[in-house]
């Protein structure tokens, strides 16, 4: 089953009796979840009717003995195992049976990293079409869900904004929901979610320092990606973070200077990359500013302060270098 399949079963009120939710995507999985739990139960009877267990907790029977029991005063209950990943092969095997043939009454949930689908357990629920999985999401794929996202709370983004927001925040569907619930309060009244609202509201976030970062760092701009810098670590943001914002920014870079090398037309080099026409131009300035072989020195030098950072070093001192490296010398 996909997760557009379980959504609409959701929609239409026919729940599963067991499903089994997957993948990288911890937001997406749990806002399923959320919404199996909702959909299987009255809130004013949840105590009643809803069990939450963890898969490195539990041996099993007491989820089975959970699933089996009738809902109270209630046409449903709800069981949720989290960390099912962490359920050890005795535990499958006494939910086997139960999988096979379960309650009806029951919507029997489970959230997961990963799953082994050379277990018997695993083979049954993808028999029955119980898997679903939740893939991060690509770079390119970001505006669309930030788009739908702005829609469902009835306030649509300009395309233009949804790729800046995008282009901030980065792949973190939590805090881009976050970002989204408060530009549809701060738009108030009006009817769309404009470039200059995300402006607005993003410029007082780290994101937005992150995002500085590389366009100050893509411009070959010193002081002002050394003040952007200063401004990062004075709101504690890690170092990590930092250079995955960096190092997402460059790959973009650079397939913008192959193209360019390859002497593709401006709107294509944008539909190729998937930057949105309001910013390519901004993006085909700064991949003049590289050669290919220095944008793979600028790659080496993200690496080693990565590796460098978790091994001991200094991270003010070695992001400071690196930042100085890549401005003046482009890491060569």
């Amino acid at each position: 089953m996909t997760a557009q399949e379980l959504e609409s079963a959701i929609q239409k009120d026919r729940l599963p009796a067991v499903c089994y939710l997957y993948g990288e995507e911890s937001f997406l999985i749990e806002r399923m979840a959320r919404k199996l739990l909702e959909r299987a139960i009255d809130p004013s009877l949840k105590d009643f009717n809803c069990n939450v267990y963890y898969g490195n907790e539990s041996k099993g029977i007491e989820i089975v003995d959970a699933a089996q029991t009738l809902p109270m005063f209630a046409e449903r209950r709800a069981v949720l195992v989290k960390r099912a990943e962490l359920l050890k092969a005795d535990a499958l095997e006494t939910l086997l049976p139960y999988v096979r043939n379960p309650v009806a009454s029951t919507c029997l949930i489970f959230t997961g990293l990963k799953i082994d689908q050379r277990k018997k357990f695993f083979l049954e629920l993808k028999k029955l079409g119980a898997l679903v999985e939740f893939k991060r999401l690509y770079d390119n794929k970001l505006p669309g869900f930030i788009a739908a996202e702005a829609v469902a709370l009835g306030k649509p983004i300009e395309p233009a904004a949804a790729e800046l927001l995008a282009l901030l925040i980065g792949n973190n569907l939590q805090e881009l929901s976050s970002q989204i619930e408060k530009l549809v309060v701060y738009c108030g009244n009006r009817q769309k979610i404009t470039l200059d609202d995300v402006r607005s509201i993003a410029s007082s976030s780290k994101a937005f320092d992150a995002f500085e970062l590389a366009r100050f760092l893509g411009t070959k701009d010193l002081r002002n990606a050394l003040k952007s810098l200063d401004a990062l670590f004075r709101n504690g943001e890690e170092i990590p973070l930092v250079i995955g914002a960096l190092a997402r920014h460059f790959r973009q870079l650079w397939r913008v200077r192959e193209l360019l090398d390859r002497r593709v037309a401006q709107a294509e080099i944008g539909r190729e990359v998937g930057i949105n026409a309001y910013f390519i131009g901004e993006y085909l300035q700064q991949a003049k500013n590289f050669r290919k072989d220095e944008l793979k020195n600028v790659f080496e030098g993200l690496y080693n302060c990565d590796i460098s950072s978790k091994t001991g070093g200094n991270a003010y001192t070695l992001m400071h270098a690196l930042v100085v490296t890549i401005c003046t010398r482009a890491g060569a």
